[in-house]
């Protein structure tokens, strides 16, 4: 196991970086020792505190685990301890609505592509229901942003794949507060909820169709439409709060 001294700033990142690193390389396997505190010291060359940090980062991330009187050991990573610091930075972090949608452009594109290719009839069947409510929803003047995330997570059930399904939970909680911020700012043009029922209606028809390109193209569509028109919303709400201060 090779390890190289730390010549940088943020020594206990770069600890973890090469630690990752040798981990994700098959160097460091489930199950391995790492080196004791001073031999950490004396390899990398630097503090115990900045070892100690590191030591600390790479537990929280559920890499290591520190077992009392017998040493530190690689852990059998699993998707839950990737994406549970997911769900703890998502809690903390404020005004990320805009990167969410981008986060969802990476996800739910291949998504809709996956699920055209995957989806069983008890899934299509989850995103007809979500768009009958959303009709429902539409009749009476109501937001509609809860069948709008069962829409979209029932797409991810659609894919068959374990870790976008694991993604689609950590994030729903989030979504749903920005589906309904968007929804709100969206719905101030009465043209809108139609729109926006249409686009959900045309990627169900895609997927029902297994037309993997065009659910892709629709949902990338539908994506970028609310995203550019939330951000015409946010930066009008940003010149509001900057004239009022100039007041």
């Amino acid at each position: 196991m090779i390890l190289q001294p730390i010549k940088t700033h943020k020594i206990y990142e770069q600890i973890v970086d090469q630690i990752g690193q040798l981990v994700a390389g098959g160097q460091l396997k489930p199950g391995d020792r790492l080196p004791s505190e001073r031999e950490l010291v004396e390899r990398f060359q630097v503090s115990r505190a900045s070892i100690r940090e590191a030591i600390s980062a790479l537990e929280m991330m559920g890499l290591i685990e520190v077992r009392s009187g017998e040493g530190t050991y690689i852990r059998q990573v699993n998707i839950d301890s990737v994406v549970a610091p997911l769900a703890w930075m998502l809690f903390i972090e404020k005004d990320t609505d805009l990167e969410l949608y981008e986060a969802r452009k990476i996800l739910e594109v291949q998504s809709a592509g996956l699920a055209a290719e995957r989806a069983e009839e008890d899934e299509i069947s989850d995103m007809f229901e979500a768009l009958e409510i959303m009709r429902m929803d539409l009749a009476i003047n109501r937001l509609g942003e809860d069948a709008d995330h069962r829409f979209h997570y029932a797409i991810a059930k659609g894919t068959h794949n374990k870790i976008l399904l694991r993604l689609m939970n950590t994030l729903s909680d989030t979504m749903q507060k920005t589906i309904e911020t968007s929804r709100s700012k969206l719905y101030e043009d009465p043209k809108s909820p139609e729109k926006l029922y249409r686009e959900h209606c045309l990627i169900y028809e895609a997927i029902n169709n297994h037309d993997v390109e065009k659910a892709q193209k629709l949902m990338l569509d539908h994506l970028v439409g609310v995203e550019n028109q939330l951000a015409k919303y946010l930066l009008l709400d940003g010149e509001g709060v900057h004239s009022n201060k100039a007041d």
